[in-house]
């Protein structure tokens, strides 16, 4: 994470509680963590977790979770020392993954021993350090895996450092990796066999080094944490590489970005790339404060931000679970819990119902522009079977059209010349959702048809409500990505009624299908699709019409014609002539 956010030293820490972390965990010759030993003395886990079963066939499906940034500052503090504590609700999501990973935003140590940090504007610098007994939270939260590789995890130089691998020494659960009492040490994955899968999980730090101390970089003499930054990624790739020789999936979690910033850097877009060439299977990170996209670069999953997870405050409250399914050691699926931190900070609470879906679709929407390609889903809704249902408008909507996308005395046709359709489709996140239109009553069963077609392809479509819910505001709608048919309102820029006063229009996904006109792009929002390539050979993102696709098909068949072809494109527009 980067530092403008945090807040200043703390001191006076309660004394650590290393008499209770008591448990052994095994240390491979050449660093490597494994799992091996008891499990932590301190409560039953949240969930699964990645035990050590019998061996089965290689090829098993296993579950891997990932989550931000986590500290125990301020009021946080006090939860680790309350017996029993975890992380609340979201410990059942990353308890239920075979392996699950944070990174930790401070170092483990006892002492308030701040190292100088002479690099960094003096208005910025904070020293974070968490009362070793976190572990213990983090172990009941569900977590196998705390990265220390970050810009606060030799906060309290070498003797924070060396704390901070005493302590991690003592567990078996959760692992800590990204430190090490050396450069091998500090790249060693942490290894663990799930169901006759290896799976080895590294990390590193590359965000911008503060201090000049040879603890902010593992080999440069002495303790460290393990380093990937300005380019300077070489052990980091070695590690990867052969790791990559050995397990069968390779995880590497990065502490990399720039604050608040929601789209990938040139570095780590890069960064990503050497590593998924070195053989790592799953790239994901954070440091940002807020969230990125995520998706595949070739054959690896690159997640390039989680965000903040368990913080001291909430003014970047959006927040979650990453859960990626992997099969064969190659990631099928991937699903986002969605949570929210609470403003005042806090552990995050899940998000249900209407929230959880439009933050899963805002999730996914992340991945625009990040070059990264939606996973293979392991196992696709399975979709109900399509009906859609053709009724008159009655009375209590038609006062609602009327004054809104209705005005009786100029409009050209009356309401009993109308239908309302209710129409299931496919939503961006692949879930079936039923949308409602008008559209006129001759008309309606061929639009009933021209739907089912994109249901059956799970072509998706952001949202389908009647324009009267934008007041019958067509910019409203557009903005908004409403998929939208009746609305007695003129063409844009003339005193024309449109197709739309007559029924025989409907506008799909306006934000991905804009409208291209003299004055400039409607929807504004749809300005960074306007440039898209739209020929029938074309491959754009989902929800967007190009020449020939599923969606010119299907209105074609029913004698529609589409907005694309004409001089100033209108991509959202089908109209029946």
């Amino acid at each position: 994470m980067a530092t403008t956010c945090c807040t200043p030293r703390r001191t006076g820490f309660l004394g650590a509680l290393l008499a209770s972390l008591v448990l052994t965990a095994a240390c491979s010759v050449d660093g490597t963590r494994t799992q091996a030993g008891p499990e932590a003395d301190d409560g039953p886990r949240a969930g699964g977790g990645a035990g050590v079963g019998a061996a089965e066939a290689p090829g098993a499906t296993l579950t891997l979770a990932f989550a931000g940034d986590v500290h125990f500052e301020q009021a946080l503090g006090d939860l680790v020392q309350q017996p029993g504590s975890d992380l609340g609700p979201v410990s059942r999501v990353l308890g239920a993954a075979d392996v699950a990973m944070v990174n930790l935003e401070s170092a483990l140590a006892s002492r308030d021993t701040p190292t100088d940090k002479e690099l960094e504007d003096p208005d910025q610098r904070y020293w974070f350090r968490s009362d070793p007994a976190a572990l213990g939270v983090l172990a009941r939260s569900g977590v196998d895996v705390v990265s220390l590789a970050n810009n606060h995890g030799a906060d309290h130089g070498r003797t924070g450092l060396q704390e901070s691998l005493a302590v991690a020494d003592e567990r078996a659960r959760p692992a800590v990796v990204g430190i090490g009492a050396g450069a091998a040490q500090a790249h060693a994955p942490y290894r663990v066999d799930v169901r006759g899968t290896g799976v080895a999980v590294l990390a590193a730090d590359a965000s911008p080094r503060e201090s000049r101390d040879p603890v902010w970089a593992a080999g440069e003499g002495g303790p460290g944490i393990a380093a990937a930054r300005s380019g300077d990624a070489g052990l980091l790739l070695d590690a990867v590489r052969r790791a990559a020789r050995t397990d069968d999936v390779v995880a590497v979690y990065l502490h990399w970005g720039e604050e608040e910033r929601q789209t990938p850097t040139a570095a780590q877009r890069g960064l990503a790339e050497r590593l998924a060439r070195a053989g790592a299977d799953v790239v994901v990170g954070s440091h940002a404060h807020v969230l990125l996209g995520s998706g595949m670069l070739d054959d690896t999953y690159v997640g390039y931000g989680l965000g903040n997870f368990t913080w001291y405050h909430g003014r970047k409250s959006e927040t979650g679970v990453l859960t990626l399914e992997l099969r064969d050691g190659v990631v099928v699926g991937d699903r986002w819990s969605p949570a929210r931190i609470p403003l005042e900070g806090g552990v995050p609470r899940p998000l249900a119902g209407r929230e959880r879906d439009e933050a899963q679709v805002w999730w996914r929407d992340l991945r625009r522009g990040t070059g990264l390609a939606p996973t293979a889903t392991a196992t696709p809704v399975r979709l109900p079977a399509y009906r859609a249902r053709v009724a008159p408008i009655g009375e209590a909507l038609g006062r609602r059209m009327t004054g809104s996308s209705h005005d009786p005395a100029t409009c050209p046709l009356p309401l009993d010349r109308l239908r309302v359709l209710s129409v299931p489709h496919v939503g961006f996140d692949g879930q079936p959702r039923t949308g409602r239109m008008v559209v006129r009553a001759s008309l309606a069963r061929d639009v009933v048809q021209v739907f089912e077609r994109l249901y059956d392809a799970r072509w998706p479509l952001r949202r389908m409500r009647l324009v009267d819910a934008f007041g019958g505001d067509d910019d409203r709608s557009m903005a908004a990505d409403n998929s939208s048919g009746y609305n007695c309102r003129e063409v844009a820029g003339s005193d024309t009624l449109s197709a739309h006063a007559f029924g025989r229009a409907i506008d799909v996904n306006p934000v991905e299908n804009p409208y291209l006109t003299a004055g400039g792009v409607l929807p504004p929002a749809g300005a960074r699709f306007a440039d898209l390539d739209r020929t029938a050979d074309a491959q754009p993102p989902a929800g967007v019409v190009h020449a020939d696709d599923v969606v010119v098909r299907a209105f074609a068949e029913v004698g529609w014609e589409w907005g694309g072809d004409f001089s100033a494109p209108d991509y959202q527009h089908f109209y029946r002539p």
